[in-house]
């Protein structure tokens, strides 16, 4: 049985065609499949393990690095003299982060509350919580600039009360009494006959509120009707806005909750954000593209008019009043008391609040903050969001504690809260959003020339075989003519 390779031919030819129109389809399709597959797995539901178990409880291990602004010449400062500080630290804290009180709804949104809990950790720590500094005591500093205008005589009572607890213008503690809480005679005192003048009422301390404590009721979009509402917040405690600013804009709950975004994101997208921590919704914008472990991602950052002042960007108005650009007036959601929020060491401030104050060197590396997203999905890679806070402190006549103190802004910590994913979630992100991406992406590539591959040996074949054949027909064809003549002659003699 002979084979028919012109047929054979035909048929690879047909094949190849087929070939590549399947990988010009997988082309279109591929995309497409992959988008739908992200989709599903950004939505907020537990159907989605992996990306539901994410969302609830963060695998990704958080840490929170604190900074202390150790005061070096406090009897100096209340002679009027500039103030000197050094920074200590860090102090590394462990943070565990556990939604709880989830709830859906039929609108497609989920109500949580987050709780976190910190955990010292030693060896990540440059010091021990045992070691000791000196900051202003913002239960004296603090309480006299908020007093300031109350009738002389008052005052002089105020500062009579400081005496009585022993309470002076610089605290000198450890770092665990300093950042937990320590037995104040003031405060108790305060908490009895002024109940809600402190945010706590149990020991005083920086993040005593923060330890075992929730951000709040948040309500958030889980995406099922629109990806591009996933992780939007609601609302926040029962609000839609908020009442601490002057201006509707700044009021304004905008963005996520600080922990994912919705996919697809281009150069152009911003990173919104609502924090309860600093009383108001922020927004990053992007800086650069980069790349993670094989992982592409998008780098924000903190513009420039985070933080400035209402004169020199005018929506940041309702944030007033402001002093100097750099400074977030908080005041107005920290009971009253003359708080302020900056970058560390005053980074993209006013240069004028490093006059002010000895021993602080900002810089981008070190002191700005960023969020590094995988764009397609909205998932943060590597954050490091880095706060500080201040303590505007004067001198207040009939408050005899304040001295002589020069008009300033104090700067007492900065904080860092950092996380990257690592481990098996890393490996599985990158297998799922890398890997198969690019497997699916050269697969469609190697399809299409594969194919054409085929069709061009296919019809090469094709003409092989249809030329050898008329070739062969000529010859055979010519062949049979030469032999007739040659022989006519011997038949003549013959027959002669």
């Amino acid at each position: 049985m002979t084979i028919d390779k012109s047929k054979v031919a035909v048929g690879f030819v047909v094949a190849g065609v087929l070939t590549v129109f399947f990988g010009t389809v997988l082309a279109f399709v591929g995309p497409l499949i992959i988008d739908d597959q992200i989709v599903k797995n950004t939505m907020i539901d537990p159907k989605n393990e992996m990306s539901y178990t994410m969302w609830k409880d963060i695998p990704v291990p958080f840490y929170m690095s604190v900074y202390f602004f150790n005061v070096l010449n406090p009897k100096e400062i209340l002679k009027g003299e500039k103030p000197m500080v050094e920074q200590k630290g860090p102090y590394v804290y462990r943070k565990r982060c556990q939604k709880d009180n989830i709830t859906f709804h039929p609108n497609n949104t989920v109500s949580y509350r987050e709780y976190r809990k910190y955990f010292f950790e030693p060896t990540m720590s440059k010091g021990n919580e045992s070691d000791v500094v000196t900051i202003p005591n913002m239960l004296v500093l603090g309480a006299a600039v908020m007093m300031e205008n109350l009738p002389f005589a008052l005052r002089l009572m105020i500062s009579a009360s400081f005496k009585t607890f022993n309470e002076g213008p610089f605290l000198t503690k450890t770092v665990g009494e300093l950042m937990w809480g320590y037995d104040s005679g003031l405060v108790d005192f305060l908490n009895t006959y002024l109940p809600g003048m402190l945010p706590s009422s149990g020991k005083f301390g920086l993040f005593a509120e923060f330890n075992n404590s929730n951000t709040g009721l948040f309500t958030i979009f889980t995406g099922k009707d629109d990806i591009r509402n996933v992780h939007k917040v609601d609302s926040w405690n029962g609000l839609t806005e908020l009442n601490y600013w002057r201006t509707p804009q700044c009021n304004m709950i905008n963005g996520t909750a600080g922990q994912m975004w919705p996919p697809f994101m281009t150069k152009e997208s911003t990173l919104p954000f609502y924090s309860p921590d600093a009383c108001r919704s922020m927004e990053l914008v992007y800086q650069r593209p980069g790349e993670m472990h094989g992982i592409p991602l998008y780098r924000y950052v903190a513009p420039k008019t985070l933080f400035a002042n209402g004169t020199d960007y005018t929506p940041n108005e309702g944030f007033c009043p402001c002093r100097q650009s750099g400074l977030l007036n908080v005041s107005s959601c920290r009971h009253n008391s003359p708080v302020f929020i900056s970058h560390p060491h005053f980074f993209n401030a006013d240069p004028v609040l490093l006059d002010y104050v000895h021993g602080l060197h900002p810089n981008e590396e070190e002191h700005g903050l960023f969020i590094d997203i995988h764009p397609q999905t909205g998932v943060p890679l590597n954050v490091s969001i880095r706060l500080q806070l201040n303590l505007y402190m004067k001198r207040v006549s009939g408050i005899t504690e304040t001295g002589k103190i020069s008009e300033v802004v104090m700067p007492m910590i900065w904080f860092e809260e950092s996380g990257y994913i690592d481990g098996p979630i890393l490996n599985t992100f990158h297998t799922n959003l890398v890997i198969l991406p690019a497997v699916m992406e050269y697969m469609q590539y190697g399809f299409i020339a594969l194919g054409l591959m085929t069709i061009i040996i296919a019809s090469l074949v094709h003409y092989k075989v249809k030329k050898n054949k008329f070739d062969g027909d000529v010859v055979s064809n010519g062949n049979t003519g030469t032999s007739a003549e040659e022989q006519s002659p011997l038949l003549t003699d013959k027959m002669d």
